[in-house]
């Protein structure tokens, strides 16, 4: 080993040394990694679907599906069990042309990345190894030339990455084989062979049936299929092209549910302040809340009781919720329109950025679309003709579990009677008691929010009216209508948004014709034009027309599924393409370190979306270590924080405050002569006379000018001494949050 080791090293100095030249200190760092990169990828995935169809469609999933799980999982594993330290950290007078990190030496992932790439596109494509298997072997040329691995670690990267993608193919090959002849077998008649996968797009096995074509004939148990010179036998009895589709779509939200719960039981991003917040709310169970009805409270409460006082347990139900959500959908779609649309309906819903953030954060958005995505659903049976009044039983269950999540969820009685003014025919349902029940329940279920604010002064009407800036005189601006339709244009991917518009623009010349068009338009642009109509007055925030995109989005499966039935081949080529700009946003959405593979360094502060659910340990930790200090002039310390959000958090992230915040509270909200938010209505600090405290105040990133401590606190205290500033710093280099810290002593 000591022989193997030494010649590594030799080998490493000729290269890095021997060999170095202007021209490969230009080359090589741009080879190793370079803003171009990922944008190049991301445009060959694109044309290589568009051009390669089926095939190509199939070699880029397997190509992130392989090359990512193996770089994120099985490379950096066997990184940290080697745990090899770089040459450029190892070795003096190194040449290092690209910036150094402590992560392990062998293998070389780059290498790994680059040789599992082209055992995939080997097996698509024979004649793809002419530049792959270069541009493969320079890439490993240059991490031993960039002085930041040895020759051994890029050659064990190269054996290790081509032999682990040649053993994944293998494995997909006989899933594809084993699972997938039993589960489809129509399209496995069609494509016995994933790397043999057609290139068209065409074929009637992946095209749903027209409306007015008559049903295949199903496959009996024993049929048999011809595909070229074989003949195989169907082992699915009365396996029809719908349950393909249905099959496809319980495959997919289930694949999603378990990705999404490895991913928040990961630890990859911490508790949003509104989940800290909402998760206090859980530790004080009540009819309602200063700022939001209840269910929230109640669904973290039972989630954390299952897992315990973690992210986890917190977020345990937000997958959940939206795997339900598109398991309705689908369901719904299959009976009334097709379940291949109900599949891409939901494809479509995974690759929409907004409503990825609703699948893993546990906040009021995830309970809101539910329910009022399940009362669309059900009042879509009960204005049938021959309906019954149960159906209306269930609009108005949904709905009043909708109010208990959210207050948006009122507007949906708008929606309501925008569509009993637009479909006539279902205005005969105002003629029987099944809409009245459905309000009487509404109104029953709302009762305890009602209670509550009857009991507190009706402090959440006040607070709702501020938010609305009602009783303000409006003056209209298109201040924020820009920034409005902008935000939602992205979140809601661009792709999506223009289909959705054009949709809801041009079914008004059929609305006479298709009263699902109608129904769903009915259900979701009402909620949309109010913010819309907002956003001319105040801004508004990008969540709060969450429930109006499911609605919109079946709007546009049925109107782009229609056109696509009538041959219109550009329908699938966008919805492919917004699927993959869609699904690509959702990816570094989840994790946005990705842009330092590609930029060469981590996004700044204020453009990462992500710094919202980072370094809050870290913030607690800031916070306790100042605490301790003060701990140690013999008095109990508790914690005062300038803003909600903070309070929440650092109660979640503290270990002794998460255990006392149901009992003893170590950290509160600065007092208020008025209700600010629900820290007012819980005993406050006053009970702690003569303690001292950390007043902990967060202050603007962009311009950490110290502040004073309020008046009220130095009225409280004996004395107030200001601690200075602590920097929370986000990745070791950008300013996070800047705490400016007090110590408070003896509380009058």
């Amino acid at each position: 080993m000591h022989w193997l080791q030494a010649l590594d090293t030799d080998l490493f100095r000729f290269v890095n040394s021997r060999l170095s030249n202007p021209f490969f200190d230009t080359v090589m760092p741009f080879l190793s990694g370079n803003p171009l990169f990922f944008p190049a990828v991301a445009l060959a995935g694109g044309l290589l679907i568009w051009k390669g169809g089926r095939r190509g469609l199939i070699c880029v999933l397997l190509l992130l599906v392989v090359v990512g799980a193996g770089d994120g999982l099985v490379c950096n594993t066997l990184k940290h069990a080697v745990g090899r330290v770089r040459p450029c950290i190892a070795l003096e007078d190194v040449h290092c042309l690209v910036g150094k990190t402590n992560s392990g030496s062998m293998p070389s992932a780059h290498t790994w990345n680059w040789f599992a790439a082209t055992m995939v596109f080997l097996a698509f494509y024979r004649r793809s190894l002419w530049v792959m298997l270069p541009l493969a072997c320079a890439v490993g040329f240059s991490r031993v030339y960039n002085g930041v691995h040895y020759p051994g670690d890029v050659m064990v990267g190269a054996i290790l990455g081509a032999g682990y993608a040649a053993a994944a193919l293998v494995l997909f090959e006989g899933l594809w084989g084993w699972g997938f002849r039993r589960l489809f077998p129509l399209w496995w008649a069609r494509m016995p062979s994933l790397t043999s996968a057609p290139a068209g797009w065409g074929g009637s096995e992946l095209e749903a049936e027209p409306e007015f074509a008559p049903r295949r004939k199903p496959l009996g148990k024993g049929a048999v299929v011809e595909q070229g010179s074989r003949t195989e036998r169907s082992s699915s009895p009365q396996v029809s092209l719908e349950e393909h589709w249905l099959r496809l779509g319980y495959i997919l939200v289930g694949v999603l549910l378990l990705a999404r719960w490895f991913y928040i039981a990961s630890g990859a991003i911490q508790l949003a302040e509104d989940e800290a917040y909402q998760w206090v709310w859980s530790k004080h169970l009540a009819l309602s809340y200063f700022s939001k009805p209840p269910l929230i409270a109640y669904t973290q409460a039972l989630g954390t009781a299952i897992w315990g006082d973690n992210a986890f347990g917190v977020r345990f139900f937000s997958p959940l919720i939206t795997a339900i959500m598109s398991i309705v959908v689908l369901r719904f779609f299959a009976r009334e329109v097709n379940a291949r649309a109900g599949f891409l309906l939901v494809l479509i819903v995974t690759a929409t950025p907004l409503l990825a953030v609703g699948a893993v954060l546990m906040t009021v958005d995830p309970l809101s679309v539910l329910f009022w995505t399940a009362a669309m659903l059900a009042g879509w049976r009960a204005v049938q003709e021959k309906s019954r009044t149960r159906e209306w039983v269930w609009v108005g269950v949904w709905m009043g579990l909708g109010f208990l999540s959210k207050y948006t969820e009122l507007l949906q009685l708008l929606c309501w009677a925008v569509f009993f003014v637009l479909w006539v025919p279902a205005r005969r349902q105002l003629r029987r008691p099944g809409p009245y029940v459905a309000l009487l329940l509404n109104l029953l279920l709302a009762l305890p929010v009602l209670i509550w604010n009857a009991q507190h002064g009706w402090i959440t009407v006040h607070h709702v009216a501020v938010d609305a800036d009602a009783g303000k005189p409006w003056h209209p601006t298109l201040r924020f209508l820009g920034d409005f339709l902008g935000t939602e244009a992205g979140l809601l991917n661009p792709v999506f948004f223009v289909g959705t518009a054009w949709a809801a623009i041009a079914f008004w010349r059929r609305r006479r014709q298709e009263p699902r068009l109608v129904y769903f338009f009915s259900m979701g642009a009402p909620l949309f034009l109010v913010y819309v109509l907002q956003s001319l007055k105040a801004r508004v925030l990008p969540n709060w027309i969450a429930p109006s995109i499911v609605p919109l989005f079946c709007l546009m499966a049925v109107y782009w599924d229609t056109r696509w039935r009538l041959g219109k081949a550009a329908v699938g080529r966008w919805l492919t393409a917004g699927c993959v700009l869609g699904l690509a946003m959702v990816l570094v959405g989840h994790n946005t370190n990705i842009a330092r593979k590609v930029l060469g360094h981590y996004l700044p502060v204020n453009r990462d979306p992500l710094h919202r659910v980072r370094e809050w340990d870290t913030t607690a930790q800031a916070v306790e270590t100042a605490r301790q200090k003060l701990l140690s002039e013999g008095k109990p310390v508790f914690i005062i924080t300038d803003h909600y959000g903070m309070a929440g958090q650092i109660s979640f992230y503290l270990p002794e405050a998460r255990a006392a915040v149901r009992s003893d509270p170590l950290v509160y909200c600065r007092s208020n002569p008025t209700p600010e938010n629900q820290f007012y209505y819980w005993p406050g600090y006053d009970s702690r006379k003569g303690q001292n405290a950390i007043y902990v105040l967060e202050l603007n990133r962009d311009d950490p000018t110290p502040q004073p401590p309020p008046e009220r606190l130095q009225q409280e205290f004996e004395s107030v001494t200001d601690l200075g500033v602590t920097n929370v710093l986000y990745h070791g280099q950008y300013l996070l949050r800047p705490l400016h810290l007090f110590a408070c002593r003896n509380l009058r």
